[in-house]
C-alpha cells in the first residue's frame, strides 16, 4: 500500500465513523445513551479536524510530489465540509452533549423530544456525512480510480454525488421536523373551554 493511502485510510474511517454515529443518535431512546454516544461522537469529530487538518499543512509544507502532497490533494475537496464541522458541528455535539447531562443522575431517563430533534438537527449529521463522502471519494481517486476522472465519467459521478447529498439533507431535515414537532407540547384547554353554554 502507498505511504499516502496509509495516511488517508485512518483520516476517512475516522470521518465515516463519525458519520454513523451521527446517524444513529435521533434514534437513541435513553438520555444518558445520547450522552455517551455524544461524548464519543465529539471525540471523533476533534480527531477528525485534527487529521485532516495535519495532513493538509503536511501538504502545504513540503514541496514536490511527495506523499504528503498526493494526501493533502485527496482530502482538498473534504476541507470545505469539514470546516463547517469546525465551525457548526462541533458547537452543537457539545450542546448536545451537555443537555443529555442534566439527565445523568437518573440513567433509565427517556430522551426528550427536544434532546432527539438536537441530535436529528441537518448541521449535526450532514456535515459529517458530506465529509466522510468526500473523503473517500478522494482515497479511491488517490489509489488509481483514474476511471473517476474520465470525461464521460466524472459529470455522472459528481451529479450522481451532489443528488446523494441533496437526499441526505432532507431526510435529515424530515427527521428533525417530526421530532421537534412532537417536542412541542400542546397547550392546556382552559377549564371553562370544556363546559357547555347555558342560555
Amino acid at each position: 500500500m502507498d505511504s499516502h493511502l496509509v495516511v488517508l485510510l485512518p483520516v476517512a474511517a475516522v470521518w465515516l465513523a463519525a458519520g454513523l454515529l451521527a446517524d444513529g443518535l435521533p434514534r437513541l431512546e435513553r438520555a444518558c445513551s445520547i450522552r455517551r454516544r455524544s461524548g464519543w461522537l465529539l471525540g471523533l469529530v476533534v480527531s477528525g479536524l485534527a487529521l485532516t487538518s495535519a495532513v493538509l499543512v503536511a501538504g502545504l509544507l513540503s514541496g514536490g510530489d511527495a506523499p504528503a502532497d498526493r494526501a493533502a490533494a485527496a482530502l482538498d475537496v473534504a476541507a470545505v465540509p469539514a470546516l463547517v464541522v469546525a465551525v457548526c458541528t462541533v458547537r452543537r455535539v457539545r450542546r448536545l452533549w451537555a443537555g443529555a447531562g442534566a439527565f445523568a443522575t437518573a440513567p433509565d431517563t427517556p430522551a426528550p423530544y427536544g434532546l432527539r430533534a438536537a441530535a436529528a438537527h441537518p448541521l449535526m449529521g450532514l456535515p459529517l456525512q458530506v465529509t466522510a463522502l468526500l473523503a473517500v471519494a478522494g482515497m479511491i481517486a488517490a489509489s488509481g480510480g483514474d476511471q473517476l476522472t474520465e470525461p464521460g465519467v466524472t459529470g455522472p459521478a459528481i451529479t450522481a454525488g451532489a443528488l446523494g447529498i441533496l437526499a441526505v439533507g432532507i431526510r435529515h431535515a424530515l427527521r428533525h421536523n417530526r421530532l421537534s414537532e412532537r417536542a412541542r407540547v400542546p397547550a392546556p384547554a382552559s377549564p371553562g373551554a370544556a363546559r357547555p353554554l347555558h342560555v
